[in-house]
């Protein structure tokens, strides 16, 4: 009996998280697609003095943010491992300058770096409005709940 009820919550927990992963999927592609759209032509370096803040959009893009409305996309020479899943990261410089092929993005001590092959920068204005978009909420009134013909 307890070997069917084993197999019944092993069946029930991958069914779950095979449901769950799908939204998660949408949202970062989604994601990646909204950074894509506002970033500019790419560039060799910019500027690096202290990292604000960073979003993983996969694990061959990250976008960084230097400061609050200034962000930069970057993109990761075959790929990042768990990327999606640290708490920190960190970004090699040289006299505070992050360039392309040259400079790394890290994860961790278990991790190679992950070396960064692509730099664009991000209209921060017009990835927020592209989000304000996307949350808006398109409200319908309510029908009486009768079928049309009963009306």
């Amino acid at each position: 009996m307890s070997t069917i009820r084993l197999l019944l919550v092993t069946i029930l927990a991958t069914v779950l998280a095979a449901c769950a992963s799908a939204p998660y999927a949408q949202r970062t592609s989604d994601r990646q697609a909204a950074y894509t759209a506002a970033a500019g032509a790419p560039v060799r370096n910019f500027r690096f003095f202290n990292l604000y803040s960073w979003e993983p959009l996969g694990d061959r893009q990250v976008a960084i943010y230097t400061k609050p409305n200034e962000a930069w996309l970057l993109d990761l020479g075959g790929g990042c491992q768990d990327l999606a899943f640290v708490n920190t990261i960190g970004l090699t410089s040289n006299l505070n300058q992050v360039m392309v092929g040259f400079d790394k993005v890290l994860t961790g001590r278990r991790n190679f770096p992950c070396t960064i092959s692509q730099i664009r920068p991000v209209d921060v204005k017009s990835l927020k409005a592209v989000q304000q978009q996307q949350r808006q909420i398109r409200s319908e009134p309510r029908g009486t709940g009768k079928p049309a013909a009963a009306q």
